[in-house]
């Protein structure tokens, strides 16, 4: 991929004001969009647009997207490609849906903008629009044909066969494909699950697949979202919480993801806080069937022990492995894990831990959580690019710090 020479002088030149007005962009850009096209409301997050996540992370993307093109320098922005890749492959985004955000996206620059958006500078950011969008076509249809998936019918329908209460709010659901086909999947992954809500709008979510692979179903683990600080609770997973039951049937995509299990032989830290413990779950399930003799440890950060989910049978697969050591903070009552598997009161601190040689590390948790725990991890002498993680909702960490 690569700029014009007229263009990219002109973005070059102006890629410093746009990035300054990147969040204002794209602030402008989902209104008009949605005004003009509401069905592609039922496609994003109601929830992360209220905050404004979702703007952020567009605006952050392009201008990275943008600094790559022009920047010889700039960090590799192909693994932030493939993950949006694969976050729009879950929510059935498909290519004519391209057309609609870049009208809109490039009105919203010159909403913002102005006077300063001469036809020149139109042309030079139309065109890097089209290269980020014709990259991403590319990539998703290769997700779509790698699955059989028709970009027009992403969705596949399901059936809840087992639901297990893992905790008042955490709850897992065993689904089966009503077709009989269980796409495959690699451990880490996710899929999405589209429910009509009771206001007539239509919403997907991303869920971590907590089984392993080679199943002939799937499962996922939810957790109801409880709104804070004035905040509502959480519509799809109060939804699913209310209305998920044996013999529901439910709306899922393809799996999805690109942070997975590696099949190395090389020592795996695995890192999480709260509901980010399910693609660990997914993991150790994995390890402990196909390579238990696997170096790995385990860090993770909850409130109290009893809201450490899915505890009992990660714990289970710790003990099923030869060299799998765990370790857990939290934050209240620390005195209330079981004295055989000791607890650390606080937040999760690594500077003291023993990290082996040549670890990878893959962590799953708030970006907040994720960004110290990595700081602390290159202190160890971690390889920033041994460190993977995933995020649910909008990647806010489009570049990852040094």
């Amino acid at each position: 991929m690569k700029l014009s020479t007229e263009s990219e002088a002109v973005v070059a030149a102006t890629a410093g004001v746009v990035a300054e007005h990147a969040e204002a962009i794209t602030g402008v850009f989902y209104p008009d969009m949605f005004a003009a096209r509401p069905e592609l409301l039922d496609v994003f997050n109601r929830a992360n647009q209220a905050v404004g996540e979702q703007p952020k992370a567009l605006a952050a993307s392009v201008v990275a997207f943008a600094v790559h093109l022009i920047d010889p320098d700039a960090p590799d922005f192909g693994p932030v490609l493939r993950r949006i890749a694969h976050k729009h492959v879950s929510l059935g985004i498909h290519a004519a849906q391209y057309t609609i955000v870049g009208h809109h996206l490039l009105k919203a620059v010159k909403t913002v903008l102005g006077e300063a958006v001469t036809p020149e500078v139109a042309a030079a950011w139309d065109e890097v629009y089209w290269l980020f969008a014709t990259a991403l076509i590319a990539e998703e249809a290769r997700l779509y044909a790698g699955h059989g998936t028709d970009p027009a019918h992403p969705w596949r329908p399901h059936r809840v066969a087992e639901r297990v209460e893992e905790s008042e709010d955490v709850f897992s659901l065993v689904l089966v494909p009503l077709d009989g086909e269980v796409l495959p999947h690699r451990t880490g992954q996710y899929v999405a699950i589209a429910v009509d809500l009771p206001d007539g709008t239509r919403q997907p979510r991303q869920y971590t697949i907590s089984s392993g692979p080679g199943n002939d179903s799937l499962r996922v683990t939810v957790k109801r979202m409880r709104g804070t600080d004035g905040a509502p609770d959480g519509q799809v997973s109060g939804w699913l919480h209310e209305h998920a039951v044996p013999g529901a049937v439910l709306d899922v995509s393809q799996p999805c993801g690109d942070v997975v299990l590696d099949e190395s032989e090389v020592p795996l830290v695995l890192v999480s806080a709260g509901i980010g413990i399910t693609p660990v779950l997914a993991i150790m399930a994995d390890l402990s069937r196909r390579q238990p003799a696997r170096t790995v440890r385990l860090f993770h950060a909850d409130r109290s022990h009893d809201d450490h989910t899915l505890y009992v049978e990660l714990r289970r697969r710790v003990l099923a492995m030869a060299d799998a050591r765990a370790q857990n903070w939290y934050e209240e009552r620390a005195d209330s894990a079981p004295t055989l598997h000791p607890a650390r009161a606080g937040r999760m601190d690594l500077s003291d831990v023993e990290i082996p040689e040549q670890a990878q590390v893959v962590m799953c948790g708030p970006i907040p959580f994720m960004q110290e725990a990595r700081r602390t991890l290159i202190g160890q002498g971690v390889q920033s690019g041994n460190i993977h993680y995933e995020v649910f909702g909008p990647d806010l960490w489009v570049q990852q710090p040094a």
